[in-house]
């Protein structure tokens, strides 16, 4: 059985000023059409089936832009942020009904051409209750926050680094469930934070992923993915 993807689209993305003063980064142009378009398309082709979107900031112009997914041969559905917005973390926790026991968890802004299916088949191969995919990035692409090693993730944190986190956060996961028990409905907390706790725990495995992400959180980032969907790969 395919899992489905929650899609955490719900940031204000300061960092794009002013593009995204007036639309969700999910819907900035990229090669010509939203990006949320291309990330779709993407997720089709490689064999999801269902999505589940975490929108808060200009949500409803996702849901005007993309609708039920049919055109992308997708199952699209909604839940939306609360006011104040409740983080990463937060956000899954109130789509917690929509995703059922295991998920795929993707960043709104990252375009992640990978095995998905392999990334699924390693998470129930490891019995943990979540996987992070993780990149040798050595602080090239963004700030490393992943000690990865022997296979298994020793530690991650955005906070407390250290000086052997020489990988990062690939921008997918998979989760299940269980890891929000007993966690408020209405809390605000990063996911990153859970995760961080989840690998103290030994319970976050590692899936080391060997092409470059991609995404859109910075002028670069966009830059650059418009050269890789215009065959002209950074």
């Amino acid at each position: 059985m395919t899992l489905p993807v929650a899609i955490l689209a719900g940031g204000i993305a300061t960092r794009l000023r002013p593009l995204t003063t007036r639309t969700p980064k999910a819907l900035l142009e990229v090669a010509g059409e939203p990006f949320a378009h291309h990330q779709l398309r993407l997720l089709a082709r490689n064999g999801i089936r269902r999505v589940v979107f975490c929108v808060g900031f200009l949500g409803e112009q996702v849901v005007a832009a993309i609708g039920d997914g049919s055109q992308f041969v997708l199952e699209v559905s909604y839940c939306f942020d609360g006011e104040p917005l409740r983080g990463t973390g937060g956000a899954i926790i109130g789509a917690l009904p929509c995703l059922g026991q295991d998920f795929f968890v993707l960043y709104g802004d990252s375009y992640l051409d990978i095995d998905y299916q392999a990334v699924a088949a390693a998470h129930h191969r490891s019995g943990k209750r979540a996987l992070m995919t993780v990149y040798a990035n050595t602080n090239r692409w963004d700030t490393s926050n992943v000690e990865f090693e022997n296979g298994r993730i020793v530690a991650h944190s955005k906070t407390n680094r250290n000086e052997r986190m020489g990988y990062i956060d690939y921008g997918l996961s998979v989760a299940n469930a269980s890891i929000f028990a007993g966690l408020p409905r209405n809390l605000a907390i990063d996911l990153a934070v859970i995760y961080e706790r989840l690998a103290q725990e030994g319970q976050l495995a590692g899936f080391e992923v060997f092409r470059r992400f991609y995404e859109i959180g910075s002028f670069s980032g966009i830059a650059d993915l418009e050269s890789l969907l215009g065959g002209k790969e950074p």
